[in-house]
């Protein structure tokens, strides 16, 4: 290695850790994502803490859900995050308004959170891990990262994996709490364990990614292979052409 081959294998890599920490923004939803994660849990149980009012406390989860979708759409932006948000919500409302229990208002958020975590370790353990289904279309690599990149498919399977007992801990911190906890100590510990977790499952991917092969851009390649097509259409047509122009000219000069 020359000492002017290093600073651009050093460009390679801040390159592909800059399109990591992109993707996994996108991906993830960034500091918005997690206010709007955050900010309706926060805002029922600080709610119900002061006055035990559980269809105020719901009604303001439910419309600061609804505020933000509004702001996602004024402002022209993805609204995914904070329509999950809104749905995650709803169903929290709806469980605690037909049992008159507060406490079920967190029951459909844990259920989800338990789901997605045997998700991420039974798709890995499938051989199919759930962070590259998910984030294959991020990195327009799609599903390339199967069969043609196994470096990307181990670090996806890590990623994966970390996903998954992370958010199996969590279910095993707060399903105790569910039955033993009163609505305001359960609320008060699952706001708390909404961003630690995730960060640190952000960080574990970025870690595991950026080590990992770069992805295969798969629609630059259907480009590149549209393009070559063209080009092969055009070249056969240039030589049709040219060989009609051969005939004619033997025809006349016969």
């Amino acid at each position: 290695m020359t000492s002017l081959d290093k600073p651009t294998e050093d460009t390679q890599a801040d390159d592909a850790r800059a399109v990591t920490e992109a993707a996994l923004f996108e991906a993830f939803g960034g500091v918005r994502g997690m206010v709007e994660t955050v900010l309706p849990g926060l805002l029922f149980v600080t709610i119900f803490t002061i006055n035990k009012d559980l269809h105020l406390s719901a009604i303001a989860a439910l419309a600061v859900s609804l505020l933000l979708v509004v702001v996602r759409l004024v402002m022209r932006d993805t609204v995914k995050h904070a329509f999950s948000g809104v749905f995650g919500v709803a169903f929290g409302v709806v469980f605690a308004m037909m049992t008159g229990n507060a406490k079920n208002f967190y029951l459909p958020g844990m259920l989800y959170t338990l789901g997605l975590g045997l998700a991420y370790v039974i798709t890995t353990l499938a051989g199919v891990p759930l962070m590259g289904l998910i984030l294959g279309p991020v990195f327009k690599e799609n599903l390339s990262w199967r069969t043609r990149n196994p470096g990307r498919k181990k670090a996806y399977s890590k990623a994966s994996y970390a996903w998954g007992g992370i958010l199996l801990a969590k279910c095993a911190i707060l399903f105790p709490l569910y039955w033993w906890a009163d609505t305001a100590q359960l609320g008060w510990v699952l706001v708390a364990l909404k961003i630690p977790p995730f960060l640190l499952a952000v960080w574990l991917t970025w870690v595991f990614l950026a080590k990992a092969p770069a992805p295969i851009d798969v629609f630059a390649e259907m480009e590149a292979e549209e393009k070559a097509e063209e080009e092969r259409k055009a070249a056969q047509a240039a030589d049709r052409g040219d060989t009609e122009a051969a005939a004619g000219r033997h025809r006349r000069e016969a």
